[in-house]
């Protein structure tokens, strides 16, 4: 894996104060980027902040701290994007929870499509413009957990069913995910804007260590203390590894002009599930999501 000298660049990851996202704002940083980090809690942005300035050798990390899933938080982080920089060359969706039950956001949203897909969805379209004044700038959207089964299209924000034994909504929306990039990357041809998708693999990240046994479908539950509490931290812990591909579609030559690809945790190209190249799940997520967040510019098709 060959990567670019990031000096000059600036990059935007979402949840990026703990876990992969602060691994990944890492990397970037450590490779010359100008990093920008969001996080909900500030007192904890700033600490990450502070920790990869020192790394990085270089004070050009800042961070910001909104709750991405609400449609008053995106805008918050766009504007404050807009204020400071003319150009992001690198949008890394990563922001993500687990729920065990159905909650819903301020605007009425399921939390999890809200993190996982509208927050995406939403934040790359009010970043456009500065997206497409840097030239060739790079979208990186992470899905995760268990993904490629079927999108039910009466179920898309967790109305009809949540868990089962084999079913999760936190899957779904992973899946969501995916369907959504194969979506944003035909919109973007032209535009110079890349998005791809990437499984950044299983990790010991804050996100699954405060998931409760209650969130994973009931045939896993017998198994899932055992993953949790033992093979995760002993062998899931080295969140580097789980950064890498991230890393890899934000900054690599190799993935240059590339768009609508999917990477593994191991940066190898894999096709993407079926259901997420059916253009009618991906029609189904991206009206859903042009509904949700009304009033946001579409400046993909224009």
């Amino acid at each position: 894996m060959t990567l670019n000298d990031m000096t000059g660049r600036t990059a935007l990851i979402t949840g990026s104060t703990g876990g992969i996202g602060m691994e990944t704002a890492r990397g970037l940083a450590e490779l010359g980027a100008s990093v920008i980090l969001v996080g909900i809690d500030r007192v904890r942005a700033q600490r990450a902040a502070q920790e990869i300035r020192a790394g990085a050798g270089h004070d050009r990390v800042d961070a910001l701290a909104a709750d991405l899933t609400g449609l008053h938080g995106l805008r918050q982080v766009a504007s404050q994007i807009a204020e400071r920089h003319d150009t992001l060359d690198v949008l890394v969706n990563n922001v993500g929870l687990n729920r065990p039950r159905r909650e819903l956001t301020v605007d009425g949203v399921e939390k999890m499509f809200a993190a996982h897909v509208l927050a995406p969805f939403t934040l790359t379209h009010l970043l456009l413009p500065q997206l497409k004044r840097a030239g060739r700038a790079r979208v990186v959207n992470l899905t995760g957990g268990i993904p490629g089964g079927p999108i039910e299209h009466d179920n898309l924000l967790g109305e009809r069913r949540f868990l089962g034994w084999t079913f999760s909504h936190y899957n779904h929306t992973k899946t969501m995910t995916m369907a959504l990039t194969a979506r944003l990357a035909r919109e973007l041809r032209g535009t110079g804007v890349t998005a791809n998708v990437v499984y950044p693999g299983h990790g010991y990240t804050p996100m699954n260590r405060a998931t409760p046994i209650s969130a994973f479908p009931r045939l896993y539950r017998p198994i899932a203390p055992l993953v949790l509490k033992v093979v995760a931290p002993l062998f899931l812990s080295d969140l580097t590894r789980s950064a890498r591909s991230s890393i890899h579609l934000a900054a690599s030559t190799e993935v240059e002009g590339l768009t609508g690809a999917y990477f593994d945790d191991r940066c190898r190209r894999k096709p993407l599930p079926a259901s997420a190249l059916d253009e009618r799940n991906q029609n189904a997520v991206w009206d859903l999501c042009a509904r949700l967040s009304a009033g946001v510019p579409n400046e993909s098709t224009t």
